[in-house]
């Protein structure tokens, strides 16, 4: 291997610089140089979870990490058992950075704080000596062999200037539109279709708008008249629904969801707990002890009070209605909207500054052992570029780490 041997990774995101670093701690003869189009670096990193970082997640069971990928989970099986979320937590351990695991399985750093992460980065890569240029992107990879032969590449940079390179790792990550990967698709390369994940639902007309911050531990999402739902805790907002249930409902349907034009049926299962005949004979049973009570004042499944209100609102029920005095089909529609609370969905919003796209680089196209393109040797892909995503709880970040990691990996032999 020549000692000038250049090697380019195009995008400072958190894929762009676990490659960078991990390439030139194995090549120490190697010139890594790191372009990034904007003048903010690792900007993702910074503000993911809530300005926390949520790095990975506490699943250390590849063959059970993989199920937490709606698109990706099989070719990750295989990346996992090399480089999964216990190696992710002893390489940020061994640069001084700890992580906590939180009650739902996510992992932070110990100090709360994404710039914990952000300057362990940015100090790997400096001590590793990658070279970091912004502001710069790169527009166009011209490869100069053969597609069969080792690859090696000119780069047309946005300055005006060319680079040779003799490896290159694109992170550029997941765009909301295919003209995001023409550049690639240029060069032949199979793209599917982007589309977004990790939205939440907007209700315009809900009549449980007023309800804006009320959460629920758990409850079960269906979408109508398609084999979708899931089970988890709701969040009601002012604009519709939020909250794990709807955000990852919303990964596993983002192509159907799409199709659908974000136009849909949702049901909410408020008590997923019961089946519809053990719901029927639960409220018999109940309105046999509690016969004298009033129906609105003590709330039901531990459900919040203004939720219970409103639900007795959809069911017909006033605040001073007995059990004893509850007609058969007011009963009757409560039960229904326990389980199946209907909601017109007319279009989707962005879950906070995340954006997660289903889509991107086809990975039949790919090695998983190394992430190089089977098409142009020396051309290696990592994170959101590539069809991979995970549901929220720091999936994403894993499936980052663990294809920059191989990546980096191979390109420094």
């Amino acid at each position: 291997m020549p000692e000038t041997e250049t090697i380019v990774v195009v995008g400072g995101g958190a894929a762009g610089f676990f490659g960078a670093i991990t390439c030139a701690e194995n090549n120490r003869k190697a010139k890594v140089i790191l372009f990034e189009k904007t003048n903010k670096l690792l900007a993702k990193v910074r503000i993911s979870g809530g300005g926390r970082c949520n790095v990975t997640h506490h699943c250390l069971n590849p063959n059970q990490l993989i199920q937490f990928y709606p698109r990706g989970g099989k070719f990750l099986k295989q990346p996992f058992k090399e480089f999964g979320a216990q190696e992710t937590v002893a390489w940020f351990q061994q640069r001084g950075v700890r992580l906590h695991t939180e009650p739902d399985g996510r992992m932070f750093p110990d100090t709360n704080d994404s710039a914990t992460i952000v300057n362990c980065l940015m100090s790997g890569a400096n001590k590793a000596g990658v070279k970091v240029e912004t502001s710069i992107s790169v527009n166009k990879i011209v490869p100069l062999r053969a597609p069969d032969q080792p690859g090696e590449f000119e780069l047309q940079l946005s300055d005006g200037k060319a680079l040779f390179a003799h490896k290159v790792l694109v992170t550029t990550g997941g765009g909301p539109k295919i003209e995001n990967y023409q550049w690639l698709q240029s060069l032949g390369l199979a793209i599917q279709e982007p589309v977004p994940s990790l939205f939440t639902f907007n209700v315009p007309r809900s009549p449980f708008q007023e309800l804006a911050g009320v959460a629920v531990p758990k409850v079960k999402v269906k979408i109508a008249g398609q084999n979708l739902e899931n089970e988890g805790p709701l969040l009601i907002t002012h604009w519709g629904f939020s909250g794990p249930a709807i955000l990852k409902l919303s990964a596993w349907g983002a192509r159907v969801l799409q199709q659908l034009k974000y136009h849909f049926t949702i049901l909410i299962n408020w008590v997923p707990e019961h089946t519809e005949e053990s719901l029927r004979a639960f409220l018999l049973q109940h309105r046999h002890d509690y016969s004298r009570r009033t129906v609105a004042a003590h709330p039901l499944f531990n459900l919040p009070h203004r939720l219970w209100k409103a639900i007795l609102d959809l069911a017909s029920i006033n605040d001073q209605v007995k059990w004893s005095d509850l007609p058969a089909k007011n009963q009757n529609k409560l039960l229904e909207h326990l389980l199946r609370s209907p909601f017109e969905v007319r279009g989707k919003t962005t879950f906070k500054d995340e954006f997660v796209t289903c889509g991107g680089l086809d990975l039949n196209g790919i090695n998983p052992k190394t992430m190089e393109s089977k098409q142009f040797p020396g051309l290696y892909f990592a994170g959101e570029i590539l069809d991979i995503d995970g549901i929220t709880g720091g999936f994403n970040f894993q499936a980052a780490w663990t294809t920059a990691y191989l990546a980096g990996k191979a390109m420094a032999l």
